[in-house]
């Protein structure tokens, strides 16, 4: 048996090569290796490139874009010079204990990923294994992170931060308290960097390049799928066209001659809860189906095989998540450790019963929030565990045969239930 714990903290190494070149007919594209020569404690550098894949017995390597402009049909590709991740630096490294490794470096991809349609305000994204467990906007960054913390704070445990403004010491102190695996923003602000070394272990990464991500919006890159046969499906990578309520369509549907639209329109705070969570949708595992409130996640759903049973995920995540952060409010610490503490008789077990009446009595804050869904209901039974759940609205991509199901069920609703079409599909494999 191998002894996982030493390999975790090994560098593996790897045997691809130091340039990399893609052709397309007579189109080609160069990459060239990322490596980092990262100071260690004996006063020596050790250059290498990314840690290890997703598992510590898996050779990886990191590739940048250094040379060659795509252009395939009508679609122009990213071109170089506009590295983020694969662009990072030893000097943008501002605090960093070892070699990253490719989990580290596509949370961070996927942040950003995300956070590039949330640059308009501060906004933070909380990943884990790829998948945001919390995100919000805030009126100041500390707002920001701390309403992403609070969706989840249970799964942003060791955690990757992407922020959309410099940090500053506020949010520094927030950062400082929890454990996190990398923390990432455009700067850092004076003083941010002293309160964040408190976390030894803590990679700081400095990305200057997410002050200007609103720029890759509109960009398309090469997604490469590779098959196990050695085979490769290539596709355009996606984007997010949904920007506005101008965007949006109104949910209507037409089935054996009869005509149907929802009764209610969605208001302007649900309308920009929807447009938020469709944006983090972008960088959601599918199927999936997340419930957003004032511009922060309340339950994320991810990488499920049916739509109804996704969304009842979201809902039975988003219980758990409510009753740890009230229980780490009210006793300091979580939900899971309250229940230890009790079935060794060390705590009152009605310190939990209090937790799980408000919990059940505020249905962990889902009434009034958005529920998201990355693409159509196939039936009605989707749309009504969130309408159980006592959301105001909804947001999905429509073009179901059943779509005038699902505008009956937000009609049923008491009150009624307000729903959008995207016209837009946003799965993510």
């Amino acid at each position: 048996m191998s002894d996982l714990k030493k390999m975790y903290s090994t560098i593996l190494g790897d045997s691809f090569p130091h340039e990399m070149t893609i052709s397309f007919g007579d189109q080609k594209l160069v990459y060239r290796k990322r490596t980092w020569a990262i100071p260690q404690s004996d006063g020596s550098t050790d250059e290498r490139g990314i840690r290890y894949g997703e598992n510590p017995d898996q050779e990886a390597a990191l590739y940048e874009l250094v040379n060659g402009n795509l252009v395939l049909g009508d679609c122009r590709f990213i071109e170089p010079g506009n590295g983020l991740v694969s662009a990072i630096k030893v000097e943008d490294m501002l605090q960093v204990g070892k070699h990253p490794g490719k989990i580290n470096l596509t949370d961070i991809d996927n942040g950003l990923n995300i956070i590039k349609y949330l640059v308009d305000k501060p906004s933070a994204v909380i990943l884990k294994h790829n998948n945001p467990c919390g995100a919000a906007y805030g009126d100041d960054l500390a707002t920001a992170f701390n309403k992403a913390l609070r969706s989840d704070r249970i799964a942003a445990f060791g955690g990757a931060v992407v922020l959309s403004r410099p940090c500053d010491k506020e949010t520094a102190e927030l950062l400082s308290q929890n454990y996190l695996e990398v923390v990432c923003a455009p700067e850092f602000e004076e003083g941010s960097l002293e309160i964040l070394s408190r976390r030894a272990n803590l990679r700081i990464i400095k990305i200057a390049g997410i002050d200007r991500l609103v720029d890759f919006e509109k960009y398309r890159f090469v997604d490469f799928k590779s098959l196990i046969d050695g085979g490769i499906i290539v596709q355009q990578s996606a984007v997010n066209s949904i920007r506005s309520l101008d965007d949006l369509s109104p949910a209507t549907a037409s089935w054996k001659g009869n005509d149907y639209s929802c009764k209610r329109q969605p208001t302007k705070r649900e309308i920009d809860d929807m447009i938020f969570g469709w944006a983090v949708e972008h960088g959601v595992t599918s199927n999936s189906v997340l419930y957003v409130k004032d511009g922060a996640t309340v339950g994320i759903g991810t990488g499920e095989q049916d739509r109804v049973g996704v969304a009842e995920i979201a809902v039975h995540k988003a219980y758990i998540k409510y009753a740890d952060i009230l229980c780490f409010d009210t006793h300091g610490i979580g939900y899971a450790d309250l229940e230890l503490a009790i079935s060794r008789n060390e705590r009152d077990r009605a310190e939990k019963d209090l937790i799980d009446e408000r919990v059940a009595r505020e249905r962990a804050d889902l009434p009034g929030s958005v529920m998201i869904s990355d693409a159509f209901f196939p039936f009605r039974d989707g749309a009504d565990v969130g309408i159980a759940q006592g959301v105001s609205a909804i947001l999905q991509a429509g073009g179901s045969m059943r779509d005038f199901e699902t505008i009956e069920a937000c009609n049923e609703a008491d009150p009624p239930v307000a729903m959008m079409f995207t016209g837009q599909r946003s799965f993510k494999h």
